[in-house]
């Protein structure tokens, strides 16, 4: 009895290796800044069926990387086989904010993540190569530039999220080598404004992009986050926001992940 109990559970455990998902470094090329930039490409245990997949981008903080994600939480990998997704995860070389700096020519991270990038993944990759089939969002800096890809590049996503993110970079002068990107906040106030997504919403179409926010209520970004579902409210865009709470680490993110892929996965399998 004993025996046959062990055989069962060894090929319960085998069948589920055999079924994980598959993680890979993908090497790729970013014209715009001549350079090669890894990411991490996680495909859920079904990808060899044939089929086609949709991918969530999955943006990284600052300080951090490419395989930050997978690093911090492997459960990712879970969410990608439970979802059916293909989570893609860029770098962002530690404090690029996404933007395409008008500072320093060789700072071309919007161009590279929302442009060359997807053209990636959709040539290498079984996806849904189409906006119905991408969604992005991200932690802190990656919360920002979820959110600020998205509403720049509605035609690229149909569905962003953020987690913790730092939605109004204009309180922040001296953070996160933002200055460095856009030039110092005293000398280009308007600049600052123009790449704060708080002050990006008049571009959100109707109906365009869904949005799930989310902050903890100890985070020093909570309050930017509340004006921006505040402001959001007021210029009447649906949007999901929730907060519980949580500080800025990665015990909130890790829990907040999971919140994100049910919301990108229920708006994948809903019709047009």
């Amino acid at each position: 009895m004993k025996n046959s109990f062990l055989i069962t559970a060894c090929l319960f455990l085998f069948s589920h290796v055999l079924s994980a998902a598959e993680v890979d470094t993908a090497l790729t090329y970013s014209k715009s800044m001549n350079k090669s930039i890894k990411a991490v490409v996680i495909k859920p245990d079904s990808y060899k069926s044939g089929k086609r997949y949709p991918v969530v981008y999955l943006l990284h903080g600052a300080g951090g990387n490419y395989a930050e994600w997978v690093k911090k939480v492997p459960g990712i990998k879970n969410l990608a086989d439970l979802y059916q997704f293909i989570v893609v995860c860029p770098d962002g070389n530690v404090t690029s904010w996404y933007f395409d700096s008008p500072v320093d020519p060789e700072w071309k991270y919007e161009t590279y993540v929302a442009k060359e990038l997807v053209s990636y993944i959709d040539e290498h990759y079984k996806t849904i190569a189409e906006k119905k089939g991408r969604a992005i969002t991200g932690l802190s800096m990656g919360g920002h530039g979820a959110l600020y890809l998205a509403i720049k590049h509605q035609d690229v996503y149909g569905a962003v999220g953020s987690m913790s993110g730092g939605v109004d970079i204009k309180p922040f002068p001296n953070g996160w080598n933002i200055s460095k990107r856009l030039g110092p906040e005293d000398e280009f106030p308007e600049r600052w404004k123009q790449n704060s997504v708080i002050d990006m919403i008049y571009r959100i179409k109707p109906g365009s992009l869904a949005i799930a926010i989310e902050c903890g209520t100890e985070d020093f970004f909570y309050k930017v986050n509340v004006r921006l579902h505040d402001e959001l409210l007021y210029h009447n865009i649906l949007h999901d926001f929730s907060t519980r709470p949580g500080v800025h680490n990665w015990g909130y993110w890790a829990n907040a992940i999971k919140f994100q892929s049910l919301f990108l996965s229920n708006y994948f399998n809903t019709k047009p």
